[in-house]
């Protein structure tokens, strides 16, 4: 008969708190291993099932769009400072200060923006996942109790275990299956606001 060990690493997990060890003892077993406790690759689960990589792909899609509307504007800040640059000489000192200080201005208000529109990209990634995981929910309840058990753990919390607890390939053969992709030209995960 296949027995399996559990230890505690820490007296604290009974209060939700702290890594747990867990291995198995007696050889692989055949199948699934039924166990109170089984574990999951949560970032694993959400960037390899193809529900979780068509969210990453909008958000990747608005990060791509951002980063090329940065080398844009970069490219005109940089041709305006070199047109302010040539054209010092022919400006009095006041006048050119004004100019310069105008510029500096526009440059702080610019670099606020993207840095606006950047956080609001974190934002979104952090807004798909928790959409992946709220529809991931019932498909791994379903796997926690055909394998007898009363708790899923993120596998980073955990010191060490026997594979067959994992069950990260059975979530994601499942999500594929049950979970269709988003498209493209679907709407954002979020829509925050974003600095002009």
């Amino acid at each position: 008969m296949r027995r399996i060990a559990f230890a505690l690493a820490f007296a604290g997990l009974a209060l939700g708190v702290g890594p747990v060890a867990v291995w198995a003892q007696d050889g692989a077993a055949s199948g699934p291993l039924r166990s109170p406790l089984v574990t999951i690759d949560q970032e694993k689960l959400f960037t390899e099932s193809a529900f979780g990589q068509s969210l990453i792909a909008r958000v990747e899609q608005d990060s791509t769009a951002l980063a090329a509307e940065n080398r844009k504007i970069e490219a005109e800040l940089l041709a305006e400072e070199k047109a302010l640059t040539d054209e010092r000489p022919t400006l009095d000192p006041v006048a050119f200060r004004e100019k310069a200080s105008a510029f500096d201005e526009k440059v702080v208000a610019i670099r606020k923006a993207q840095d606006d529109k950047a956080r609001s990209l974190i934002r979104q990634r952090e807004a798909a996942q928790k959409e992946f995981f709220n529809a991931a929910l019932p498909v791994l309840s379903e796997i926690a109790r055909e394998r007898g058990a009363v708790a899923v753990m993120d596998s980073r919390s955990v010191i060490m275990s026997a594979g067959q607890i994992d069950i990260t390939a059975d979530a994601i053969d499942r999500v594929d299956a049950r979970l269709a992709p988003v498209t493209p030209d679907a709407a954002p995960v979020d829509t925050p606001t974003e600095a002009k």
